[in-house]
């Protein structure tokens, strides 16, 4: 009697506790994680130099054009239209070889964005882990958390635990 009495408080206590829940604004930690602002300045820094090339690579294609434009007065039709057809088709080159660049740096940052985010969840998960939480929620804009008690907000405490993983 004495062993079921003790198995039923158990439970019982087993059944009281509550599970540790907490969240994270998940806009304000990416905002503020200095990994993922250091990876977009990069590739802005990436973005701006292809913008200059691709404007310096029209403005030498316009100056062309106009030159073609001059010169073809005094050319034959068939031969103009032979030159127009060979410069169009240099056009569409460029433009293709730039459309890739621009498109391989899109690859480029959403790759290092992944390899990001995909830390962030191993951070997460080891902290919850350490501190004996059940459930870390996502909150912010699409997340899941529509409110929440402020102590039960993780997002300072795992951005300053990011950014001194990553100072190191």
């Amino acid at each position: 009697m004495k062993n079921i009495i003790l198995i039923f408080a158990i439970a019982l206590l087993a059944s009281c506790q509550q599970e540790k829940i907490g969240y994270v604004d998940n806009v304000k930690l990416m905002d503020e994680y200095q990994q993922k602002i250091d990876v977009e300045s990069k590739f802005k820094v990436k973005a701006d130099a292809l913008a200059k090339t691709r404007d310096s690579i029209s403005q030498a294609f316009q100056f062309e054009a106009q030159a073609f434009q001059a010169k073809a007065q005094s050319m034959s039709q068939t031969k103009a239209q032979e030159e127009y057809a060979a410069m169009q088709q240099r056009g569409q080159i460029i433009g293709q070889q730039l459309q890739q660049q621009d498109q391989q740096l899109q690859m480029e940052g959403q790759t290092e964005m992944d390899s990001i985010v995909s830390v962030v969840k191993k951070e997460i998960k080891a902290y919850g882990e350490s501190k004996g939480y059940s459930y870390i929620l996502g909150g912010g804009d699409g997340g899941s958390v529509l409110y929440g008690k402020d102590a039960n907000d993780l997002t300072d405490e795992i951005v300053k635990l990011l950014n001194d993983k990553y100072k190191k």
